[in-house]
């Protein structure tokens, strides 16, 4: 916290002098700015219980609308977006995943000790025993992703959307991947229109013409699935269309070369050409991975041609392939105040798709982990 930042007590008898004592209330709302240097000028604006007379209480009030939880606002006004795109907090709180649930190391601190130290480690190549845990779990992603999207219409919130994911996770015995992982506050990333990837679920609205990413990861059996997808919000433009269909096709076309013996660099060497065909960018910041009992691990799959991956793909090796596709030719990524959500630089809309792949040796190569009933 900056020391310039005075306290906030009109009243204050030390002259408003910088402050670091912070209203809870507002930290809460996601108010930024609300100082005291002290308890004495905290209660004598907002600290008493009731609030009564307190000038302080109408901050609140702006918020919530009077009632908790009953308004929507932008914690980060002075953020310079990049489109119309904007959060709506406060955010709902932590949802409870039941103790009887196995879960993964970073549930509790926010830290992926595992991953952490096996950093850096060659691709894992799994049992029989283990792949058959990843067709289990996947089989489990998928099912969660799929009812999530059933929701998808005009008038439901994200953090709506959260509550089915996170009911439908623990409803088979399951962690939510996402909660808690880095300190991430939700069960699902939802990202909307400009959101790349990691968008927070909270209180605003899908709206008819929007397009919505869902990322659906589970923990099961000490195992973790993951996939995600792009949606239509009713009806939308032609771009937004044209948008989905050539993010598929990227990922698509991906799968089709995968088998073992085929180079990891390879893959990016198909997407690209074809997002650049149809008028979009591919997103390098981010990258598929692998993933077994670790939700993020070696090998590191870029979607972007020349790059530098190493290594091939070996029979019992699981990763996915997930290209970040955007609208027009930027392909780099600007981040929120949250921590979490990434947006194109220019306002463009961005899709995504994901597949959790096993490498097999067989006729085809691989198998689709994920795979819906369409695919």
């Amino acid at each position: 916290m900056s020391a310039e930042v005075l306290c906030q007590s009109p009243s204050c008898p030390n002259g408003n002098p910088p402050s670091r004592l912070e209203c809870p209330t507002c930290n809460k709302l996601g108010i930024r700015g609300s100082f005291f240097c002290g308890q004495e000028c905290f209660k004598a604006d907002c600290g008493s219980p009731d609030y009564s007379n307190k000038t302080h209480k109408v901050v609140h009030n702006l918020v919530t609308g009077g009632t908790k939880g009953s308004a929507s606002h932008n914690p980060f006004a002075n953020f310079n977006f990049s489109g119309p795109l904007r959060p709506a907090y406060p955010l709902s709180p932590t949802r409870i995943v039941p103790d009887h649930i196995p879960r993964p190391d970073y549930a509790v601190h926010g830290k992926p000790i595992s991953e952490a130290r096996l950093a850096g480690q060659p691709p894992r190549i799994l049992s029989p025993e283990e792949i058959e845990k990843m067709r289990t779990v996947c089989r489990l992603s998928r099912e969660v992703l799929d009812l999530a999207a059933s929701h998808v219409r005009p008038g439901i919130t994200t953090d709506e959307i959260d509550e089915i994911v996170h009911n439908a996770t623990i409803e088979r015995g399951a962690y939510p991947s996402p909660l808690n992982y880095k300190g991430f506050p939700k069960s699902v990333c939802t990202s909307v229109n400009e959101a790349i990837c990691h968008g927070i679920p909270d209180k605003r609205k899908l709206i008819e013409g929007d397009i919505i990413n869902i990322d659906v990861s589970v923990y099961y059996q000490g195992f973790h699935g993951d996939l995600n997808a792009t949606y239509p919000v009713g009806n939308v433009d032609d771009d937004s269309k044209k948008l989905i269909a050539t993010t598929r096709q990227c990922l698509d076309d991906a799968i089709k070369i995968c088998k073992p013996g085929v180079l990891i660099r390879d893959i990016g060497k198909v997407i690209e050409p074809i997002a650049r065909a149809n008028g979009c960018a591919t997103v390098r910041t981010y990258t598929g991975h692998g993933i077994n009992d670790l939700f993020h691990t070696t090998p590191n799959i870029p979607h972007y041609a020349k790059n530098k991956a190493v290594g091939s793909m070996k029979a019992g090796m699981v990763f996915t392939i997930e290209p970040m596709i955007n609208l027009g030719h930027h392909w780099d990524t600007l981040h929120w105040p949250d921590s979490w959500t990434a947006t194109t630089i220019d306002g463009n809309r961005s899709a995504q798709f994901e597949e959790t792949l096993l490498q097999v040796i067989t006729e085809t190569g691989v198998e689709v982990l994920t795979a819906g009933a369409n695919n």
